[in-house]
């Protein structure tokens, strides 16, 4: 069974595992705030800055393995598999979409 995502987080996804950092940046909205690895990112350029930091640092390749929808938000449990430690590993992703674009991302 194929995962349906919103067009934004397909999108998304497909960059971040193309490596393509502008377009992945470019789904979030001007001041989205994404927090991972126990840090806060604010801003589309400080998200960009995060994005082609991760990818050169582990070439992170996410593979959508479910989602749902929970208090307004929407999870995402992606298999991730990369240049790190403990490769693979399954991860949450809760995003908050406001206006066709991601405002909020949370990485578990």
């Amino acid at each position: 069974m194929k995962t349906i995502l919103p067009q934004v987080l397909s999108d998304y996804y497909a960059a971040v595992n193309d490596g393509r950092t502008d377009d992945a940046a470019a789904c979030f909205a001007a001041d989205a705030l994404v927090h991972d690895e126990s840090q806060d990112r604010e801003g589309r350029e400080a998200i960009r800055a995060w994005i082609a930091e991760t990818t050169q640092k582990y070439q992170p390749q996410v593979e959508v393995i479910g989602s749902r929808e929970a208090d307004g938000a929407f999870v995402a449990t992606g298999r991730v598999s990369g240049t790190f430690p403990g490769s693979p590993v399954e991860l949450e992703y809760s995003f908050t979409l406001n206006g066709g674009k991601i405002s909020h991302l949370a990485i578990q």
